[in-house]
């Protein structure tokens, strides 16, 4: 007789919880180019097919799916702060290109960085 191993969500499995739509920017204000997803949707879908079958092989492999898991884990941690590195540079030099930025320049630096903090934050 076959053994079979079921392997429950917990809270924080995403197959368990609804997809959010991306963030949207809020009416009346221009977007600020850091409210989106913070992966592409290819690299999430593909992550997400490879959690798929990471899970589906630990019946017959738990060793080689839980060291996949963590590598999987630490890709999608690498992917995250590569992310999270490029928009501060943006942000960065956005500001700091010049000594006489406008106060107006520093105020949509400024909401720039409270996007990307927010979007930090919700991780």
């Amino acid at each position: 007789m076959e053994r079979q191993v079921m392997i429950e969500p917990d809270v924080h499995d995403e197959s368990s919880e609804p997809q959010r739509p991306p963030a949207q920017p809020v009416a009346g204000k221009p977007d600020d180019g850091f409210t989106g997803p913070l992966l592409a949707h290819d690299a999430s879908d593909e992550m997400r097919s490879r959690w798929e079958s990471i899970q589906t092989r630990f019946v017959d492999d738990p060793s080689s799916a839980v060291r996949d898991a963590d590598e999987l884990v630490s890709s999608a941690i690498k992917r995250l702060s590569e992310t999270f590195a490029n928009e501060r540079a943006n942000l960065e030099r956005q500001w700091s290109q010049g000594k006489d930025a406008s106060t107006e320049d520093l105020r949509l630096a400024l909401r720039r960085y409270r996007a990307f903090f927010q979007r930090l934050l919700a991780v």
